[in-house]
């Protein structure tokens, strides 16, 4: 699939994140999708596409070890808006191999054995996820990180062949915020306890003053790159 991202930010420019995902939902019909690992930003865009009926398939990633903040707020977001999300699994002989031969904390002992955990519990899931997708929606806001810092709101994911869109993108965290208490959104309490990114339980700790957006992911490694390969650019 060709896409022409200047002939498609000229589309968008002058909406706002609603309109902008009505026009995706239109111009790919069953074929976008968002992804969602109930995060503040996450909260507000399923808000968005389930209070406004807009036809965009809403999934995550249940890697097994997730906070059960995590997971309330998970099953409180299906009794509010009655509408669906699909959960896409590890492969269980995948997983099993890898327990089994490294044990259950392997990702703490070398950036190698980290990667293999997310690729098993989190890229093939998304592989399967996003397959035969053509537009895939994210919650990825510029502030978030200095490698987040450089990208666009609208970009070739050439890694998974598709489009990728991020309505929020350019919102700072106030204005996230003021959303999810205007509309009375539940969110994740563990944002409330020094929490600004929220992934797997035995990799997320609180930040503290000072540190970065995302210093509370992987912690225990090198500082300069904080991404699991969901988001990779090249």
């Amino acid at each position: 699939m060709k896409v022409d991202l200047a002939e498609i930010a000229a589309q968008i420019k002058d909406k706002d994140p609603v309109e902008a995902l009505r026009y995706f939902a239109i111009t790919y019909p069953g074929k976008i999708v968002f992804s969602t690992s109930f995060g503040w930003e996450d909260q507000v865009i399923t808000h968005m596409i389930f209070s406004n009926d807009i036809p965009i398939e809403v999934f995550t990633l249940e890697t097994g070890r997730l906070f059960p903040e995590t997971y309330y707020v998970w099953n409180r977001t299906l009794e509010n808006y009655k509408k669906p999300i699909l959960a896409y699994h590890p492969q269980a002989e995948a997983l099993q191999e890898m327990v089994n031969a490294k044990g259950p904390s392997s990702f703490y002992e070398s950036v190698e054995n980290r990667k293999e955990c997310c690729h098993i519990r989190k890229l093939e899931p998304l592989k399967r996820a996003l397959a035969g997708k053509d537009c895939w929606i994210t919650g990825i806001r510029s502030e978030q990180s200095l490698n987040r810092h450089d990208m666009a709101n609208i970009e070739w994911d050439a890694q998974n062949d598709l489009l990728k869109f991020h309505p929020i993108f350019f919102w700072s965290l106030e204005e996230i915020k003021a959303y999810i208490k205007k509309h009375n959104i539940v969110y994740n309490t563990l944002h409330d306890k020094g929490f600004p990114s929220i992934g797997c339980a035995p990799c997320t700790r609180a930040v503290r003053e000072g540190e970065d957006f995302r210093a509370g992911r992987w912690w225990w490694e090198d500082q300069s790159k904080k991404e699991c390969g969901l988001h990779a650019t090249s």
